[in-house]
C-alpha cells in the first residue's frame, strides 16, 4: 500500500510537470472565444480530456507493442525513417504546436491591434473545447508512457522482461490522471488570468511553447529513426529543455526591470527638462 501511495504521488508529480506546456496551450486557445465563456471551455476541455486519458492508458496498455511496430519504412539517398504510430503522433503534436506558435506571434505583430484577440479569429465553444482535448492527448501520449514504466511491475520470469500491469497498477494509473487533471483545471484560470494581466509574459509563453514543439518533432524524428543525408534526428534533452526554459524566464525578467528601470529614468528626466 505505502509503494502503491508514493508511485500515486510520483505520477501526480510527473503529470503535473509535464502538464505545464499543455497549461500554455489551453490558455491560448481559450482566449479564441467569448470572454465570458473562456472558464467554461477549460474546464469542459480539461475535464473531457481526463476521461479520455483513462481511456487513452488502457488502449495504451493493452495494445503497447501495436505503437512501436513500424508500420512505414523507407531508406533512400536522402531520407530513411522507420515510421510507427507513437513517432507519428509526436511528430504531428509537434509539427501543429509550432504552427500555432507561429500564427500566434503572427497574430501578436499584425497590425489589427492589441484589443483585438488572436487576430480577430474567434472560435465556437465546441471547437475550442476539440482542439484543447486533441491537443492534451498528444501532450499525454508521452506521459502515459512514463506512468505505465514507473507503475508497472517486474516480471516474476527472469527469462522474460516485460513488464507486468496489474490492476493496482491500473488504479495508481488513472488516480494519478484524475488527480493531476484536476489540478490542471484549477491552474488554468489563474495561467490565463496571469497573462492577461501581463501581456508581456504572451511572449515568453508563445516561445516556450515554440521550444517545446521543436522538443516534440526532434523525439519524434528520433523514435522514426528519421535521417536526412545520413544525419540523423537526434531527441532534445529533458534536462536541456529545462535549461532553455529557466534562460528565457531569465531574460525576461531581467529585461523587464531594465526596461522600467529606462522608463522611470525617461521619465525623471523630462520633468528636469
Amino acid at each position: 500500500m505505502i509503494e502503491h501511495i508514493l508511485t500515486l504521488l510520483m505520477l501526480t508529480l510527473l503529470q503535473a510537470v509535464l502538464g505545464f506546456d499543455n497549461l500554455l496551450y489551453i490558455s491560448i486557445e481559450s482566449k479564441r472565444v467569448q470572454e465570458d465563456k473562456q472558464s467554461m471551455v477549460r474546464k469542459w476541455g480539461i475535464g473531457l480530456a481526463i476521461v479520455l486519458r483513462i481511456v487513452l492508458l488502457f488502449v495504451v496498455v493493452k495494445a503497447i507493442e501495436n505503437f512501436q511496430d513500424t508500420f512505414f519504412e523507407t531508406d533512400s539517398w536522402f531520407i530513411t525513417m522507420e515510421l510507427n504510430v507513437h513517432a507519428l503522433i509526436v511528430l504531428i503534436g509537434g509539427a501543429f504546436i509550432i504552427y500555432t506558435a507561429i500564427k500566434e506571434i503572427g497574430h501578436m505583430l499584425a497590425d489589427h491591434g492589441l484589443d483585438n484577440e488572436a487576430g480577430g479569429k474567434k472560435r465556437s465553444v465546441g471547437n475550442a473545447i476539440f482542439w484543447i482535448i486533441v491537443m492534451n492527448l498528444i501532450f499525454s501520449f508521452d506521459s502515459i508512457l512514463s506512468a505505465i514504466a514507473l507503475a508497472s511491475s517486474p516480471n516474476p520470469d527472469p527469462t522474460n522482461k516485460a513488464q507486468v500491469i496489474t490492476s493496482a497498477n491500473m488504479v495508481v494509473m488513472s488516480l494519478a490522471v484524475i488527480f493531476s487533471g484536476m489540478l490542471m483545471i484549477w491552474l488554468s484560470d489563474r495561467v490565463s488570468e496571469f497573462l492577461k494581466k501581463n501581456r508581456l509574459y504572451e511572449v515568453l509563453g508563445l516561445f516556450i511553447l515554440f521550444i517545446v514543439g521543436i522538443m516534440l518533432v526532434s523525439e519524434g524524428g528520433h523514435l522514426a529513426h528519421l535521417a536526412f543525408f545520413d544525419y540523423h534526428i537526434e531527441p532534445m534533452a529533458k534536462s536541456t529543455f529545462y535549461f532553455v526554459l529557466a534562460v528565457l524566464i531569465l531574460v525576461d525578467i531581467v529585461q523587464g526591470r531594465y526596461q522600467r528601470k529606462l522608463m522611470a529614468q525617461q521619465a525623471a528626466e523630462s520633468q528636469t527638462a
